[in-house]
Protein backbone atom coordinates (compact mmCIF):
# COMPACT_ATOMS: atom_id res chain seq x y z
CA UNK A 1 0.00 0.00 0.00
CA UNK A 2 2.87 2.51 1.29
CA UNK A 3 4.54 1.88 -2.23
CA UNK A 4 1.37 2.35 -4.37
CA UNK A 5 0.58 5.52 -2.54
CA UNK A 6 -2.26 4.27 -0.55
CA UNK A 7 -3.54 5.26 3.13
CA UNK A 8 -6.59 3.21 3.97
CA UNK A 9 -6.12 5.23 7.51
CA UNK A 10 -6.24 9.10 6.41
CA UNK A 11 -10.01 8.94 6.44
CA UNK A 12 -9.74 7.85 10.38
CA UNK A 13 -7.15 10.11 11.32
CA UNK A 14 -8.76 12.53 9.86
CA UNK A 15 -11.58 11.95 11.97
CA UNK A 16 -9.82 11.18 15.00
CA UNK A 17 -7.81 14.64 14.59
CA UNK A 18 -11.73 16.38 14.35
CA UNK A 19 -12.53 14.98 17.47
CA UNK A 20 -9.48 15.92 18.89
CA UNK A 21 -8.35 12.40 19.63
CA UNK A 22 -4.91 12.94 17.61
CA UNK A 23 -3.37 15.84 17.17
CA UNK A 24 -3.06 18.05 13.84
CA UNK A 25 -0.45 20.69 15.41
CA UNK A 26 2.83 19.79 17.06
CA UNK A 27 4.19 22.86 18.67
CA UNK A 28 7.85 23.62 20.55
CA UNK A 29 7.06 22.46 24.42
CA UNK A 30 6.97 24.71 27.05
CA UNK A 31 10.38 25.02 28.96
CA UNK A 32 9.54 24.66 32.82
CA UNK A 33 10.81 22.27 35.04
CA UNK A 34 8.83 19.37 34.37
CA UNK A 35 10.45 19.40 30.81
CA UNK A 36 13.48 19.82 32.09
CA UNK A 37 13.69 16.55 34.47
CA UNK A 38 11.68 14.60 31.88
CA UNK A 39 14.52 15.30 29.48
CA UNK A 40 16.94 14.42 32.16
CA UNK A 41 15.26 11.26 33.13
CA UNK A 42 15.58 10.53 29.48
CA UNK A 43 18.62 10.68 28.46
CA UNK A 44 19.55 8.60 31.60
CA UNK A 45 17.09 5.72 31.22
CA UNK A 46 14.78 6.61 28.10
CA UNK A 47 15.32 6.23 24.09
CA UNK A 48 13.20 8.11 21.06
CA UNK A 49 12.40 5.61 18.28
CA UNK A 50 11.63 6.44 15.02
CA UNK A 51 9.21 5.11 12.71
CA UNK A 52 7.83 6.11 9.10
CA UNK A 53 4.46 8.31 10.70
CA UNK A 54 5.42 8.70 14.25
CA UNK A 55 8.37 8.43 17.05
CA UNK A 56 8.24 6.38 20.28
CA UNK A 57 9.52 7.30 23.63
CA UNK A 58 9.97 4.57 26.60
CA UNK A 59 11.69 4.95 29.55
CA UNK A 60 12.83 1.88 31.32
CA UNK A 61 12.29 1.94 35.32
CA UNK A 62 12.69 -0.56 38.05
CA UNK A 63 9.60 -2.33 38.49
CA UNK A 64 9.61 -2.29 42.11
CA UNK A 65 9.71 1.22 42.10
CA UNK A 66 6.33 1.85 42.11
CA UNK A 67 6.93 6.39 42.83
CA UNK A 68 9.35 6.01 39.63
CA UNK A 69 6.79 5.35 36.95
CA UNK A 70 4.30 7.24 38.68
CA UNK A 71 6.00 10.30 38.92
CA UNK A 72 7.32 9.99 35.15
CA UNK A 73 4.24 8.94 33.99
CA UNK A 74 2.33 12.26 34.92
CA UNK A 75 5.58 14.32 33.73
CA UNK A 76 5.19 12.79 30.41
CA UNK A 77 1.05 13.60 30.75
CA UNK A 78 1.75 17.21 31.91
CA UNK A 79 4.39 18.31 29.22
CA UNK A 80 2.71 16.01 26.26
CA UNK A 81 -0.74 16.52 27.19
CA UNK A 82 -1.93 12.83 27.28
CA UNK A 83 -1.12 9.47 29.31
CA UNK A 84 1.63 6.96 28.53
CA UNK A 85 0.80 3.33 28.39
CA UNK A 86 2.91 2.14 31.81
CA UNK A 87 3.38 -1.77 31.73
CA UNK A 88 5.29 -4.26 33.33
CA UNK A 89 7.68 -6.37 31.24
CA UNK A 90 6.75 -9.83 30.74
CA UNK A 91 10.78 -11.33 30.78
CA UNK A 92 12.21 -8.85 33.86
CA UNK A 93 11.26 -6.24 36.58
CA UNK A 94 11.02 -3.25 34.66
CA UNK A 95 8.46 -0.74 34.36
CA UNK A 96 7.95 0.66 30.34
CA UNK A 97 6.57 3.92 30.01
CA UNK A 98 5.73 4.78 26.75
CA UNK A 99 4.10 7.51 24.29
CA UNK A 100 3.95 7.71 20.55
CA UNK A 101 3.94 11.24 18.83
CA UNK A 102 5.77 12.54 16.02
CA UNK A 103 8.19 14.87 16.54
CA UNK A 104 9.68 13.75 19.79
CA UNK A 105 13.26 13.80 18.96
CA UNK A 106 13.46 17.40 17.39
CA UNK A 107 10.68 19.04 20.36
CA UNK A 108 12.96 17.11 23.07
CA UNK A 109 16.34 18.03 21.78
CA UNK A 110 16.92 14.56 22.18
CA UNK A 111 18.69 12.50 19.48
CA UNK A 112 16.99 8.90 18.55
CA UNK A 113 18.61 5.96 19.05
CA UNK A 114 22.02 4.83 20.65
CA UNK A 115 23.50 7.89 22.50
CA UNK A 116 26.65 6.19 23.65
CA UNK A 117 28.87 8.50 21.87
CA UNK A 118 26.87 11.41 20.85
CA UNK A 119 28.13 14.89 21.88
CA UNK A 120 25.09 15.82 24.54
CA UNK A 121 25.00 19.45 25.45
CA UNK A 122 22.59 20.98 28.43
CA UNK A 123 20.22 23.21 27.13
CA UNK A 124 21.17 27.02 27.24
CA UNK A 125 18.01 27.66 28.75
CA UNK A 126 18.44 24.98 31.85
CA UNK A 127 21.87 25.54 32.25
CA UNK A 128 20.94 29.28 33.16
CA UNK A 129 18.18 28.83 35.59
CA UNK A 130 19.46 26.88 38.68
CA UNK A 131 15.59 26.06 39.62
CA UNK A 132 15.42 24.20 35.97
CA UNK A 133 19.30 22.90 36.31
CA UNK A 134 17.83 21.40 39.86
CA UNK A 135 15.45 19.36 38.34
CA UNK A 136 17.64 18.22 34.98
CA UNK A 137 19.74 17.00 37.36
CA UNK A 138 16.97 15.17 39.63
CA UNK A 139 15.58 13.53 36.52
CA UNK A 140 19.40 12.02 35.56
CA UNK A 141 19.85 11.06 39.36
CA UNK A 142 16.72 9.39 39.28
CA UNK A 143 17.88 7.13 35.87
CA UNK A 144 21.64 6.79 36.35
CA UNK A 145 22.41 7.52 40.37
CA UNK A 146 22.96 5.55 43.67
CA UNK A 147 23.46 6.67 47.08
CA UNK A 148 26.10 4.27 49.15
CA UNK A 149 27.35 4.11 52.50
CA UNK A 150 30.06 1.74 53.59
CA UNK A 151 29.44 0.92 57.55
CA UNK A 152 33.49 0.21 58.37
CA UNK A 153 34.51 2.97 56.54
CA UNK A 154 31.67 5.29 57.69
CA UNK A 155 32.08 6.79 53.82
CA UNK A 156 29.17 8.11 52.22
CA UNK A 157 28.77 8.43 48.02
CA UNK A 158 26.14 9.86 45.76
CA UNK A 159 27.12 8.33 42.47
CA UNK A 160 25.94 8.86 39.05
CA UNK A 161 26.71 6.56 36.34
CA UNK A 162 27.18 7.21 32.88
CA UNK A 163 29.10 5.51 29.63
CA UNK A 164 28.85 8.61 28.04
CA UNK A 165 31.53 10.93 28.36
CA UNK A 166 29.93 13.94 27.86
CA UNK A 167 27.12 13.21 29.90
CA UNK A 168 29.77 13.16 32.98
CA UNK A 169 31.31 16.31 32.05
CA UNK A 170 27.83 17.91 31.90
CA UNK A 171 27.07 16.57 35.27
CA UNK A 172 30.03 17.73 36.59
CA UNK A 173 29.53 21.21 35.68
CA UNK A 174 26.55 21.51 37.34
CA UNK A 175 26.78 20.00 40.47
CA UNK A 176 30.03 22.39 40.45
CA UNK A 177 27.83 25.50 39.91
CA UNK A 178 25.54 24.17 42.67
CA UNK A 179 28.47 24.84 44.79
CA UNK A 180 29.18 20.93 45.50
CA UNK A 181 32.68 19.62 45.12
CA UNK A 182 32.08 16.41 42.65
CA UNK A 183 35.33 14.10 41.43
CA UNK A 184 35.32 11.96 38.39
CA UNK A 185 36.45 8.22 38.49
CA UNK A 186 35.81 5.36 35.55
CA UNK A 187 32.46 6.03 34.02
CA UNK A 188 31.10 8.01 37.42
CA UNK A 189 30.54 11.54 39.09
CA UNK A 190 30.89 10.76 42.98
CA UNK A 191 30.20 13.38 45.74
CA UNK A 192 31.91 12.03 48.91
CA UNK A 193 31.95 14.80 51.40
CA UNK A 194 29.27 13.38 54.12
CA UNK A 195 27.31 16.59 54.61
CA UNK A 196 27.76 17.33 50.76
CA UNK A 197 25.77 13.69 50.26
CA UNK A 198 22.84 14.68 52.08
CA UNK A 199 22.64 18.08 51.02
CA UNK A 200 22.31 17.24 47.22
CA UNK A 201 20.18 14.16 48.25
CA UNK A 202 17.60 16.57 49.61
CA UNK A 203 17.70 19.56 46.72
CA UNK A 204 17.49 16.56 44.16
CA UNK A 205 14.69 15.25 46.16
CA UNK A 206 16.43 11.83 45.28
CA UNK A 207 14.21 8.59 45.09
CA UNK A 208 11.65 10.92 47.11
CA UNK A 209 8.09 11.00 45.80
CA UNK A 210 5.75 11.95 48.16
Amino acid sequence: MKSRGLDNFKKWRDQMKKEGKIKSSYPALKKNGDLAELIGVILGDGNIYLFPRTECLRIVGNFKNKGFATRYANLIKNVFGKTPRVSKRKSSNATDIVIYEKYLSKRLGIPSGTRAKSNIKIPLWIKTNQNFSIRYLRGLYEAEGSLCFHQKTYTHKFLFSNRNASMLKNVFQLVTMLGFHPHTSVNQVQISRKEEVQKLKNLLKFRSYS
